[in-house]
């Protein structure tokens, strides 16, 4: 279910949007050239006017290579903490600069990091 405020929404999202196109190094010009909009509509989807069709953010996530959930997540009620609330934002976008190699290897890390502080706790409990 989609959050009520859509205006909240739809401004989370463009947030979003502008930090992935910040940190691609494009302009609102550069990246509505490539997903062939005119730069008012990327302007308006990142101000949270317009959400922009299915298509249109499949294209973004695609041309700004980030994953959909990294737009949309925090927008479902699911009882979950928004993404801000989650994640450090400076880790986020430095992460974002990494190539697909690095995070992969980010991933594995931190899922290896997970492991460890979890036998740490069994050890504890013990």
């Amino acid at each position: 279910m989609i959050d009520t405020n859509k205006k909240d929404s739809k401004e989370y999202m463009g947030k979003k949007l502008r930090l992935a196109r910040t940190i691609s190094n494009l302009t609102q010009e550069e990246l509505a050239e490539k997903l062939s909009l005119t730069p008012e509509y990327v302007s308006q989807i990142e101000r949270g006017i317009s959400y922009g069709s299915v298509e249109t953010l499949i294209n973004i996530c695609k041309t700004l290579n980030v994953n959909a959930d990294f737009l949309l997540h925090g927008l479902l009620n699911n009882d979950s903490n928004n993404l801000s609330d989650l994640i450090d934002e400076d880790f986020l976008s430095e992460y974002l600069k990494l190539d697909s190699y690095n995070k992969t290897l980010l991933n594995i890390f931190t899922h290896d990091l997970i492991k460890m502080q979890e036998e740490k706790i069994k050890r504890k409990k013990q």
